[in-house]
């Protein structure tokens, strides 16, 4: 459903000219859930976006994105449309910022179903059902609220719902946990599986919280500075840990079993403007030696996994 290969990102000049995502290659299969996980600033909205060609006008981009075949990076204005309005939806991380404060959930929900076609009053009738959907108490008068008449965890619902009007074949969710509580986290969750399973439909979730990816998604890519650091199926990455980066985010996870508290990751995340070199994970890395600081670790098998670390197969790895 989605292909992406060698998909490397560059502001343009006039926007400080800086790389956001260098060699990015990642696989959606229809039905599947793949997260992309991964520190604040690594790259992962940006990977989302790229899908549907929402980048800044100018950005240098090479590398393919393909949806069911289709190359999204050489569509033309009116195919981007079609492909965000019938194949591709995406759910924001803040609905507030991206839901229109002065119209009303009706007219956001049925907006695509409009513009496909959909006469009006059948549009309100699937957008009523959608909005049930996805646990909307009284949907009907929902329809004619505002935004600002519901709760982040109501209005992020809404969100879910407007992605899902058109029936996409693929769902970009990018963080749509992030300002939620804990018990609405779960719906949220609970929610999409739900929906994906019923629906047949591919899911990119894009989250920094490694727990929230296990729950929902059947492998994960791990992002660090642009770039790829490992791919595994979701219980193996667990159990299993390739990359030092992926040790470190499992490590810093709170678990209720542990009296231990946990263990973040020293040092601060680079972005891909500051990597250095050599491995960009170095300077936070306890196994790094010299080599790790001179060569850049390219993204290759180790077992049934994918990673990119110089020291991924030693002993002392493990």
């Amino acid at each position: 459903m989605l292909q992406i290969d060698d998909l490397t990102v560059r502001l343009a000049p006039g926007q400080a000219a800086r790389p956001i995502l260098d060699a990015v290659s990642l696989r959606v299969a229809q039905g599947e859930a793949v997260g992309l996980v991964g520190e604040s600033g690594s790259g992962k909205s940006v990977t989302c976006r790229a899908v549907l060609g929402l980048l800044p006008r100018q950005t240098a981009v090479s590398g393919r994105v393909l949806v069911d075949g289709q190359d999204v990076l050489s569509q033309t204005a009116a195919g981007l449309r079609d492909l965000r309005r019938r194949r591709v939806a995406m759910i924001f991380q803040d609905p507030r910022a991206s839901i229109n404060p002065v119209r009303r959930i009706g007219d956001f929900v049925t907006e695509g179903l409009r513009a496909g076609g959909l006469p009006y009053r059948q549009a309100l009738d699937r957008a009523e059902g959608l909005l049930e959907a996805v646990g909307i108490e009284d949907p009907r008068a929902a329809l004619r609220r505002h935004p600002h008449e519901f709760s982040g965890g109501m209005l992020q619902r809404v969100m879910i719902a407007g992605a899902l009007a058109a029936e996409p074949d693929l769902l970009l969710a990018d963080e749509p946990t992030t300002a939620l509580d804990v018990t609405t986290q779960a719906e949220v969750i609970a929610i999409l599986s739900h929906l994906r399973t019923a629906r047949g439909m591919g899911m990119l979730f894009v989250t920094h919280d490694l727990e929230l990816a296990a729950a929902i998604c059947d492998r994960i890519y791990v992002m660090y500075a642009g770039r790829i650091v490992e791919e595994q199926a979701t219980g193996e990455l667990f159990a299993r840990p390739r990359h030092p980066y992926t040790a470190g985010l499992l490590a810093a996870t709170p678990r209720l079993e542990s009296h231990e508290p946990p263990h973040g990751v020293p040092g601060r995340p680079l972005s891909l403007a500051e990597s250095p070199d050599g491995c960009a994970f170095a300077a936070r890395c306890h196994l790094a030696v010299e080599r790790c600081r001179e060569q850049r670790p390219a993204l290759e098998t180790l077992e049934h996994a994918q990673v990119a670390c110089l020291r991924a197969g030693e002993p002392v790895h493990d």
